[in-house]
């Protein structure tokens, strides 16, 4: 049997904020697959089902974000189910949007509903890292991951959602890098926005800088051209000037 909790915070207030992709996540697999209904068991939403033969339990955890684990480690202790028994999906602030990757064990990056699981099951299960960029200020952070993703995310989101449940099988069967390749090809055609967030609300985002020209420092850039001056080719004032610096040079 296999676990795959999509993180968030439960309520409508929520759902559709970035930090609820792993919500987002399973609710797509559970469609796709044609899992049966959400109850209520484990301080959690759940849903069953099969994949690729093999049975599946969907999770929704409602202890909110920072309390994750406590909904995880009770529906883990309950089945008997190891740590690589276990797959969790998440929203990435270190991938550009619209990125996925997949790694088993490793550190928490500072996410409060990861930390909650290590502390509940140990670091060995596996995750599913979503992408959704940096507002590019860490005092930014928690407004961002917070708020809805905005409409112009939806031309990345949903086709990844849809490739994340139709590709799931490969998920479960443990073949992690196949299933980061055919996410990757599924979703190829699209053009996500750059790692600095999405689509950052204007008072999040920072003035751009216009990419400096080909071989042209950044610093050699911002400086404004100084006019060159008009020498005489001739005259008494040229006689002077080549006098002082010992004529002209490149």
């Amino acid at each position: 049997m296999l676990l795959i909790t999509g993180l968030g915070n439960p309520g409508s207030r929520y759902a559709a904020n970035r930090h609820n992709v792993g919500f987002m996540a399973v609710d797509e697999i559970a469609r796709a697959h044609r899992f049966g209904p959400w109850t209520k068991k484990f301080q959690a939403e759940i849903a069953d089902g099969t994949i690729a033969g093999e049975k599946v339990l969907l999770m929704k955890p409602a202890t909110f974000m920072n309390n994750s684990g406590q909904a995880v480690g009770e529906a883990a202790r309950f089945y008997k189910l190891t740590p690589a028994d276990v797959v969790v999906i998440h929203d990435e602030l270190d991938l550009v949007p619209g990125k996925v990757r997949v790694k088993a064990g490793g550190g928490n990056g500072g996410h409060n509903g990861l930390k909650s699981i290590d502390a509940h099951l140990g670091k060995d299960y596996r995750r599913v890292r979503i992408g959704i960029g940096h507002p590019g200020v860490k005092d930014l952070v928690s407004p961002y991951v917070l708020s809805d993703f905005a409409k112009a995310d939806q031309e990345w989101l949903a086709p990844l959602l849809d490739a994340i449940a139709r590709h799931a099988e490969v998920l479960v069967k443990g073949e992690d890098g196949l299933f980061m390749n055919r996410i990757a090809v599924a979703t190829s055609s699209e053009e996500p926005p750059s790692a600095k967030g999405s689509a950052v609300a204007p008072a999040m985002r920072e003035t751009a800088q216009k990419a400096p020209a080909k071989g042209q420092s950044h610093v050699f850039q911002a400086r404004a051209a100084a006019a060159k001056p008009k020498v005489p080719a001739k005259g008494p004032m040229a006689d002077m000037l080549k006098k002082l610096f010992g004529g002209a040079r490149d």
